[in-house]
């Protein structure tokens, strides 16, 4: 169920009206089917990257999101210049994709269990980690902790903002900070990792879930195939950055299909519930 706020998230531009290519089975699948399958190809299964308002209709009880820090927006610290100007360049992310940043958070409910989350989009500079994403990101958590409500982070990124350098590398030590403060104060938190989770996002706050879930097939890694393969100097298994293959060594606690995927989270919610507050006496 689609969700509303300021920005209207706008659809994927680089694909058709009509049809769609599954890049798992080749197969041509009509774009109304693929929409109603939860973007799933109906033959094999192959899952296609959602936008940020579709993931969170999905994962949500209808009409329970409240969207929060909708005003922030990336500046230009760096003054960064490559072929483009990065405030250019931002400009040119919010008019394609309808968002201001590659993260949306807010409070809502799953099965009536009222949860911080905060979502991911790659359409928005491939799901780049900058300030922005990563004070959405802390500040989710955040919300969490004070309330005393479950957290759920929603991952697909390329890593850390080339643009932002530094600070944008900062923030991985901000968002490991305010998951592990969650842990210490025993309120749950759930990573979801879809595809790709990649670099900076992955090395942080998205690999420290007290749960981690991640759709089939999901690309999940820090470097890149060929960079890893060149630094160990070894051949390395195919496959051993999809999420069955981490799953099977460890890294992940359940690969979970999109139309499961929200049945799944509600039921571990009902396992994992914050840590009561000791009991102040006068």
């Amino acid at each position: 169920m689609p969700i509303q706020w300021p920005f209207r998230p706008r659809p994927d531009s680089s694909r058709s009206d009509l049809w769609t290519k599954c890049p798992g089975c080749d197969e041509m699948i009509y774009n109304k089917q693929l929409d109603g399958n939860q973007r799933v190809c109906p033959k094999c299964g192959h899952h296609f990257r959602l936008r940020v308002d579709l993931r969170l209709g999905l994962l949500l009880d209808t009409d329970t999101f409240e969207e929060r820090d909708a005003g922030l927006e990336s500046l230009d610290p760096l003054g960064f210049v490559d072929l483009k100007a990065y405030p250019e360049r931002v400009a040119e992310q919010k008019e394609k994709t309808g968002i201001r940043d590659a993260a949306v958070w807010g409070l809502g409910a799953i099965e009536g269990q009222r949860v911080s989350v905060c979502a991911m989009d790659f359409a928005y500079m491939g799901g780049s980690m900058g300030s922005v994403v990563g004070e959405k990101i802390t500040r989710a958590a955040e919300a969490a902790l004070e309330q005393r409500i479950p957290y759920i982070a929603v991952s697909t990124s390329g890593g850390a903002r080339m643009q932002e350098g530094t600070l944008a590398l900062m923030q991985l030590v901000k968002t490991c900070a305010a998951v592990e403060q969650l842990a210490l104060e025993g309120v749950p938190y759930i990573s979801i990792l879809s595809d790709p989770t990649t670099g900076g996002v992955f090395a942080s706050f998205s690999a420290l879930g007290d749960v981690n879930i991640a759709e089939p097939t999901a690309l999940i890694g820090f470097a890149g195939a060929r960079v890893a393969a060149g630094t160990t100097g070894d051949e390395l298994p195919e496959g051993f950055q999809r999420s069955e293959f981490l799953f099977a060594h460890g890294f992940l606690d359940r690969v979970v299909t999109r139309a499961e995927l929200r049945d799944e989270v509600a039921r571990l919610l009902r396992y994992l519930r914050p840590r009561p507050l000791p009991l102040q006496y006068d």
